[in-house]
């Protein structure tokens, strides 16, 4: 499916502002038209962004029941009792247990963590998890990345003297758990500042509340690569205070990062100078998510709180093994999904994806999703079979479509759901399909944009390739850590043609390897999936490339390169 290229306009303001911005920071145009894109308007407003502090970050009380949730873990702690931190099973939730119970380890040892089964409770806090608690003498839940629909299990709960203080950052639904605490940012009646803290971000409010109440020295370095992990795994916005937060953790975890993560950035292969955010998103989330995807999210705590560099290794060539089974089911649930689709004479006409198989591993269906809303672009929702007749899934959304609300205009028909506008999970009756699939069509179908369906890359500039300078690169780097909010630049140069050695690679050969000149600089770069374009360059005809620049290390040698987005023959 042909991508659009829509590349950002700049007002007269705003031309006027970069070129005030150039001079006064003695920077190119360019350079200073990627600052002001940005909202920046002044060059100290620059200077703070492309070095952040953490004084920069929110006073944690001006979150709805911070004090409450403080007051009712200092009563905890006093009196010597039992806590619970209870987390979901993808890198959100592990992180945030991670970090909130390495903090109370160091106030107490009365505290255990639980992190539901996937296949044997599913999402969110579970009647087991509640069970286990009692059980095991817990008389107080601290619940991160899950909690803020659970008003039955938070009733069950306090029927058996058991308090929860809810850490989350979902969507509420109409009404609240009765907690001690509720703390999300997303509640109406919240005056918090910034709404997109992860669930760990979250959790670390709360343990930044309770160190300034007590005077404790907050860790920074062991608490902030956690945090960041969380932000580039589940897709929140790198903006505000989660852009401070993440810039520290990366740095943390460039400069002396804890066992656990230093043994998942050895396995995944990744020079661990210089871990980036696409890093953790893309190489070490997946092998934290494999965890709770095929056997249990346990081990990924297990490896995230351990101080035994022998152990992190052992168990981070584990936790690799999961991922590497997990990509075979992956494969497996995309080819039959996609066979499923070719026999649909009706799929080109649809508005949505929504499929369904009980043979297919609960544990990828997500991914699943994920690699579906890719091939059709539309909104996606994967599902296999649960018990008691019960099927269960997730949903994926296309740039700007708010999957969560689609789903919820069908919550009659649902056992259970959650999540936000990019993913969602969901449960049914096997039963409801039909209607559900009819449904959710017929809403989507009557909502969605005509821009919504197609794939649309947004560019920061169309530029030249002597433009791209060492400072530009420079000014570049600083804009980082990249992602939601604050994506990576995208560029497009024109009439590019071959310089010497462009040519097919990978396997199959299905890869382009560039080395191209727009007759301005010449420049190199990979574009994945493009190797059937080779023989178009090697015969001396013209693209249109867009593309974001990495730098790459080869034999210790370090050059600027392209990371092909897109392609168009000129």
């Amino acid at each position: 499916m042909d991508s659009i290229w829509k590349i950002r306009e700049l007002s007269d303001d705003e031309q006027a502002l970069t070129k005030q911005l150039a001079q006064e920071l003695s920077i190119s145009e360019l350079s200073a038209r990627m600052l002001v894109v940005r909202g920046i308007r002044t060059a100290d407003a620059a200077r703070k962004y492309i070095r952040p502090t953490l004084d920069e970050i929110n006073d944690p009380f001006l979150m709805r029941d911070m004090d409450k949730a403080v007051a009712r873990l200092e009563k905890a702690l006093n009196d010597r009792e039992r806590i619970l931190v209870y987390g979901d099973y993808d890198v959100d939730g592990t992180t945030a247990v991670a970090l909130m119970y390495t903090f109370l380890k160091g106030l107490t040892d009365n505290v255990d963590f639980y992190i539901p089964d996937r296949y044997t409770e599913g999402y969110g806090i579970s009647f087991k998890g509640v069970d286990y608690a009692q059980s095991t003498g817990c008389t107080l839940i601290v619940a991160l990345d899950c909690g803020i629909k659970a008003v039955d299990k938070v009733e069950y709960a306090t029927n058996r003297h058991i308090d929860f203080i809810v850490c989350d950052h979902h969507t509420p639904g109409d009404e609240l758990p009765k907690a001690v605490a509720v703390l999300n940012m997303k509640r109406a009646d919240c005056n918090y500042p910034y709404k997109d803290l992860s669930g760990c971000g979250v959790g670390f409010k709360l343990i930044q509340a309770y160190s300034q109440t007590h005077n404790i020295s907050i860790p920074w370095h062991t608490m902030l690569p956690l945090v960041v992990m969380a932000i580039a795994s589940d897709v929140v916005s790198v903006t505000g205070e989660n852009r401070v937060l993440a810039f520290y953790g990366l740095k943390e975890i460039n400069n002396s990062p804890a066992p656990g993560i230093a043994a998942l950035i050895e396995v995944a292969g990744i020079d661990p100078k210089h871990v980036t955010i696409t890093d953790l998103g893309f190489k070490l989330g997946p092998r934290i998510n494999a965890c709770g995807r095929l056997y249990s999210g346990r081990d990924a705590v297990e490896l995230l709180i351990t101080d035994d560099v022998e152990f992190a290794r052992q168990r981070a060539q584990d936790i690799n093994s999961y991922n590497a089974e997990r990509q075979t089911y992956d494969r497996t649930t995309a080819e039959e999904a996609l066979a499923m689709l070719a026999a649909d004479p009706d799929n080109e006409k649809k508005h949505t994806t929504v499929v369904y198989s009980p043979t297919w591993h609960k544990g990828v269906v997500g991914i699943a999703a994920s690699r579906l809303t890719e091939t059709f672009y539309r909104p996606t929702i994967v599902l296999t079979a649960g018990d008691n007749g019960v099927i269960s899934g997730s949903a994926r959304s296309v740039a700007g479509f708010d999957i969560y609300t689609a789903i919820d205009s069908c919550r009659d028909l649902l056992t259970n759901f959650g999540g936000h506008q990019f993913a969602a999970g969901l449960s049914m009756l096997e039963s409801s399909l039909p209607e559900f699939k009819r449904r959710f069509e017929e809403y989507v179908a009557a909502h969605i944009t005509e821009e919504q369906q197609h794939p649309t890359i947004q560019v920061e500039a169309e530029i030249e390739y002597a433009d791209i300078t060492d400072q530009f690169f420079k000014v570049l780097r600083c804009l980082e850590p990249f992602g939601p909010g604050n994506p990576r630049p995208v560029f497009v140069t024109r009439n590019v043609i071959n310089n010497r050695y462009t040519k097919r690679v990978g396997k199959t050969g299905e890869h382009l390897r560039l080395d191209v000149t727009d007759r301005t600089a010449a420049i190199s770069g990979i574009a994945f999936g493009k190797g059937d374009l080779a023989l178009h360059l090697q015969n001396g005809n013209a693209v249109d490339i867009c593309y974001v620049l990495d730098e790459n290390v080869f034999n210790g040698v370090r050059s600027i390169q392209m990371m092909v987005e897109d392609i168009k023959k000129h």
